[in-house]
């Protein structure tokens, strides 16, 4: 046998009777010849990886945009926070940690620049539904054509709170989705002065602990024993309903309203012109994008290309674009 064969012979004798064996993946939308190293999860997960989209979400908005200091997430952080919790859960459930790792990964390839907030302007804009799920799916399958497995994508696709996973391990990302960005932008909001830790509910701060260590520690241990007392991924009761307390406590303190949400209006406004000059002249979208136009219509080929940027780069165009330059003699 190859490395991958005796890897997919492990899987078969170590994990989970409910786990998704690499061998027995539904496979790619183009088949291609099996790697006789990598497991076919293992491969999604180096493509993902090695992806120009990856690679943007360094300087994409988590929650507070273009922040100055150091230590503020940012998409990619996030990316890769969930990652970890997700493998720590995958591997404590013998769940396929490959599978999950790869879904993890990818899950928010397809995010607006400037978070959330370019989410909802392009959702207006657009004469077709944008969320932020169903374009990672088509950055994937359409823009970067990465030939991902199918049980990948539906990972990618139902990562969001209104999701269903068909996989066990689609569901660990997403429970693990929550997990992360409720802990790490409660840390951020207290970095950035917008709330201190005595803000916080104190019966959510009972249940699940003060810090943001003891806070995911108590999280990931009631996903585990949950999972397991109902062979499903599901979180404790009283630990999930301190969640949904905390997660509420961000979306009224911290996600509207906040100073740290005072300049969305203004990058909401940017993208908008952006989308409208090309809009106004497709043939000024980059030669890579031409093929969208033919494909799938000017629309949809200008959504893709204004949605893959960056903020420093959306801000960089908006510059050169729209902003006159001191004339030097």
């Amino acid at each position: 046998m190859n490395y991958r064969q005796e890897r997919e012979a492990w899987e078969k004798e170590n994990l989970s009777e409910k786990a998704c064996l690499s061998a027995n993946s539904a496979g790619r939308k183009e088949p291609i010849e099996p790697c006789p190293i990598r497991t076919c999860f293992c491969r999604d997960r180096d493509r993902i990886i090695h992806s120009k989209a990856f690679r943007r979400l360094k300087q994409k908005t988590q929650v507070f945009l273009s922040p100055v200091g150091d230590h503020y997430r940012t998409r990619l952080i996030h990316t890769l926070e969930v990652s970890q919790i997700s493998r720590d859960i995958a591997r404590a459930l013998r769940l396929n940690e490959d599978l999950t790792e790869a879904i993890a990964l990818g899950h928010d390839l397809g995010h607006t620049p400037f978070g959330h907030a370019g989410e909802r302007v392009l959702n207006e804009l657009c004469s077709f539904p944008f969320h932020h799920n169903e374009q990672s799916v088509r950055v994937c399958e359409t823009i970067e054509r990465l030939n991902l497995c199918r049980e990948v994508l539906d990972g990618i696709l139902h990562h969001t709170s209104s999701g269903t996973p068909s996989t066990l391990e689609g569901k660990v990302v997403q429970i693990s989705d929550w997990i992360a960005y409720i802990n790490h932008d409660i840390d951020d909001a207290e970095r950035g002065g917008i709330i201190s830790r005595g803000d916080l509910p104190w019966s959510a701060k009972t249940v699940l602990g003060l810090s943001s260590g003891e806070r995911i520690n108590t999280m990931i241990t009631a996903v585990l024993s949950e999972s397991q007392k109902q062979g499903d991924v599901a979180m404790a009761p009283d630990v999930l309903a301190a969640t949904k307390e905390l997660r509420q406590f961000l979306f009224d303190n911290v996600y509207f309203g906040s100073a740290a949400k005072q300049e969305e209006s203004k990058a909401q406004r940017m993208i908008a012109r952006l989308f409208e000059y090309f809009t106004e002249d497709p043939g000024r979208i980059p030669p890579e994008y031409r093929r969208i136009v033919e494909e799938d219509g000017a629309e949809r080929a200008i959504c893709d290309y204004v949605s893959g940027m960056t903020d420093l780069y959306s801000v960089k165009l908006y510059k050169e674009l729209f902003i006159p330059s001191s004339w030097e003699v």
